[in-house]
This record gives C-alpha cells, sequence and structure tokens, in this order.
C-alpha cells in the first residue's frame, strides 16, 4: 500500500530563496532586463509584475496617479516605480 502513495504522491512547490534584485517590464507586461538570478523561476517574476503593473493601472483608472508602490513583509520589501506604463521593480530580502 505505501508503494502506491509513492506514485501518487502529487509534486509540491520548491522552496526558493529569497531573491535580490530588480526586474524592468514594459506596458504589456514583458519581462525587459533583470538582475535576479536565473534560478528565480520566472513565473514567479512574471506574475508580480502582472500584479504591479495592475495596481498601477487601477490607480490611474481611479485618477490616483501612483509613482511609487512599496510593500513590505516579513522576510521581503518589494518597491516598484511607474516607467511610462512599465515598471521598475526591486525586490529586497529583510534581514
Amino acid at each position: 500500500m505505501g508503494i502506491l502513495k509513492w506514485f501518487t504522491r502529487r509534486s509540491q512547490p520548491q522552496l526558493v530563496r529569497l531573491p535580490a534584485g530588480s526586474f524592468t517590464l514594459d506596458k504589456e507586461g514583458r519581462l525587459m532586463t533583470s538582475t535576479l538570478p536565473q534560478s528565480f523561476p520566472q513565473e514567479t517574476l512574471l506574475e508580480i509584475g502582472r500584479r504591479v503593473l495592475a495596481t498601477f493601472n487601477h490607480a490611474h483608472q481611479a485618477q490616483m496617479p501612483l509613482a511609487e508602490l512599496v510593500v513590505h513583509y516579513p522576510t521581503l520589501k518589494v518597491l516598484a516605480r511607474e516607467l511610462r506604463g512599465g515598471a521598475i521593480v526591486f525586490l529586497m530580502p529583510v534581514r
């Protein structure tokens, strides 16, 4: 019975080291440049970028121009700046 569980076990997401670096996105959400390690998953990078761009777009639609966004997590600080429809995003581990 135990061997069957081994074959049906679902893969769990791997732990990823907290990144330190930055990346830029154009207004369509395409990755332009990145100083993050290549080991950092690109899907995660693009998801962060999509959320940042959506926040800037919603603020613009609400006629509340937002130039900078800072999010503090217990172990990570995310700082994003709007760049003519695109964005530059800085990821900084907190120690």
